[in-house]
Parts: C-alpha cells; sequence; structure tokens
C-alpha cells in the first residue's frame, strides 16, 4: 500500500507484545501495514463513539411517547407562565 503524502501529525501508544501479536496478525490479514491498520482501527472507533453520542435512539414506545407530546403538548404549568414572562421581561429590558 503506497505511503500517503498528506500525514501531518504522529501518534505514539504503548502495547502489551500479546496485544501487538494480534494486531499485526490482522494487520497483516487485512493487507495493511500496522500503523496504517491502527490509524484505520482508531478512525473507526472515533467515528462510533461520535455518532453514539449524536444520535439518539429510541425504542418504539418511547417514539410514540415523544410523537405523542410533540403532536399533544401538556398545559403550560404555573411556574413555566412565570417562567416565560421573566424571559420576556429581561430580553424587553435588554433591548
Amino acid at each position: 500500500m503506497a505511503q500517503e503524502t498528506n500525514r501531518t501529525a504522529r501518534i505514539e501508544a504503548r502495547i502489551a507484545p500479546d496485544a501487538l501479536a494480534v494486531v499485526k496478525r490482522a494487520a497483516e490479514i487485512t493487507g495493511r501495514s500496522v500503523s496504517d491498520f491502527v490509524v484505520a482501527a482508531a478512525q473507526e472507533a472515533a467515528n462510533r463513539t461520535i455518532e453514539d453520542t449524536q444520535i439518539i435512539r429510541l425504542s418504539v414506545e418511547d417514539q410514540r411517547i415523544f410523537v405523542d407530546a410533540i403532536l399533544n403538548p401538556r398545559e403550560p404549568t404555573p411556574a413555566l407562565l412565570r417562567a416565560a414572562e421573566a424571559y420576556r421581561s429581561i430580553i424587553k429590558d435588554s433591548q
């Protein structure tokens, strides 16, 4: 596999010998260098982690409850009405 010319940063990590053997074997199986394999695996893990924090997954029941709350919102409580009025007052005073 050809070396990429757009690499601009370097990372280092210590790894146990048995873990390195597994990584080397996996890299060989995929036809990649150890470095390429580790970078690709790290990117995949990073993308999964980011996706897991940005996508909300709901059960079918939770989806139903969510849609029902959007389509049939509750009446605002007295505390919410007071908070909204206080907010409007602050915004009006700051203009």
